[in-house]
This record gives structure tokens, C-alpha cells and sequence, in this order.
């Protein structure tokens, strides 16, 4: 959803860009959350816990289940990223391509372009380095269990279900450790929420006054910038 907030937050339609609001957010997010506790009713009915262990039935439940959460862990939200990301980058090359060269001079005044927004651009980087990060951690668990679900009727020894069980199990571990890695991300990302960060430490645990924004006016008879 981030990376199609993002798409629309990036697009020259002025129609599109309206998708992209927090009010349409906030929906999303109700909506999805409401969406996906309904899809996993099912695993109050078909789930059974055998030798103190919760799992799946076997069977072509078995087959069905882990086909469902390689689609819906893996494939479906790497795909979508994969697609709005592209569109995203494709919608902030078209617009730089539109953007006045910084500094055209327009009867002897410096004119700045419109060009994209810095925090856009850092929201764009953040949303970039997030995709890579989820692709590389999560594309192993949905492998794995395609492979479970076409190898669950197989004769296994001992050693290759317990090695099979093992690598379930790391790729579960990078799923976590995907979602723990996020802010992390975003700090290395960008200097912006870098200094956010840092501005909420010192306001909220600190007690101090927050560092104030550099303005910049221009001296029209001047024209020249002081910084303050």
C-alpha cells in the first residue's frame, strides 16, 4: 500500500495525486486489517494441534494452505512492489524531465526550477531501499513452502525433515527480521528522518527547546539570501 500511496503521490495527474492523501490512507489501513482477519477465519476451522504443536491439517488443505500463504506472503506483495516501483520511478523520471534547468536565467533574475520536493525524494529512496530489503528476506519463505506443498505426500527420512524443518524455519526468521530492520532502513535512507529522530529525542525525552528550522528571506534590494 506504501508503494502505491507512493505512485500516486509521484504522478503529474492531479486526479491521481488525490488518491494519495492520509484520510484515504487510514481507510486502507482499517479496511485491510478488516480484510485479512476475515481471510484467516479458516484457520480456526482447519487447524489442529497434534503433540502440542499448531499446524495445519494434512491433505489438500495442506496443499491449498501453503500454496495460499506463498501467494499472499511472498508473491502477491513482492509483485504489486515490484510493479508500483516501477511505475513510481517512471512517474519521478518523467517529471524531472519536465523541470527548468536550475539557475535559467529569465531577464537577468535566477529563476528555481519546480523541481521535486526533497522530502518526496527521500519518501521515494526510503520506499526504494524498504522494497530491495522485503524481496531479499522474503522470497525465501514462499519457496520453501511451494516446495512443502508439492513434497508433502513424499517419503522423507529422518535427516531431510529435520533439514527441511530447520530451513522453514530460517525463513520465518528472515521475515522478522525484515520487519525489524525498517527503522533502521530509514535511518541509513534518509538525512530527513534522520533529523526527525533526533529532534523527537531531544523535544520528548530530553525536555529540550526543538532546533529551529533555517529560514531563508531574500533581500529584494539586495538580492541576496541571509540565513538564519
Amino acid at each position: 500500500m506504501a508503494s502505491i500511496d507512493r505512485y500516486f503521490a509521484s504522478s503529474r495527474d492531479a486526479v491521481h495525486r488525490q488518491w494519495s492523501s492520509p484520510k484515504i490512507a487510514k481507510r486502507l489501513i482499517i479496511g485491510n486489517a478488516i480484510f485479512w482477519c476475515v481471510m484467516y477465519i479458516q484457520v480456526i476451522i482447519f487447524y489442529d494441534i497434534s503433540t502440542g504443536i499448531c499446524w495445519y491439517q494434512s491433505g489438500a488443505y495442506g496443499m491449498f494452505f501453503s500454496i495460499f500463504i506463498a501467494i499472499e506472503i511472498g508473491i502477491l506483495p513482492i509483485l504489486l512492489l515490484f510493479i508500483f516501483g516501477l511505475l513510481t520511478a517512471n512517474n519521478v523520471y518523467k517529471t524531472r524531465q519536465r523541470i527548468e534547468p536550475i539557475g535559467a536565467a529569465h531577464g537577468g533574475r535566477h529563476i528555481q526550477g519546480s523541481k521535486t520536493s526533497k522530502k518526496d525524494t527521500q519518501l521515494h529512496k526510503m520506499l526504494a531501499n524498504q522494497i530491495l530489503v522485503f524481496i531479499i528476506l522474503n522470497m525465501p519463505n514462499p519457496c520453501y513452502l511451494v516446495y512443502r506443498a508439492f513434497t508433502v505426500n513424499t517419503s522423507k527420512s529422518l535427516l531431510r525433515s529435520t533439514t527441511e524443518d530447520f530451513a522453514g524455519n530460517m525463513t520465518y526468521a528472515l521475515m522478522d527480521l525484515e520487519f525489524s530492520l525498517t527503522f533502521l532502513n530509514f535511518i541509513i535512507s534518509s538525512k530527513m528522518f534522520r533529523k526527525e529522530f533526533l529532534q523527537l529525542i531531544r523535544v520528548k525525552i530530553f525536555r529540550q527547546h526543538p532546533i529551529p528550522v533555517a529560514t531563508v528571506r531574500r533581500d529584494n534590494n539586495k538580492n541576496c539570501e541571509i540565513k538564519g
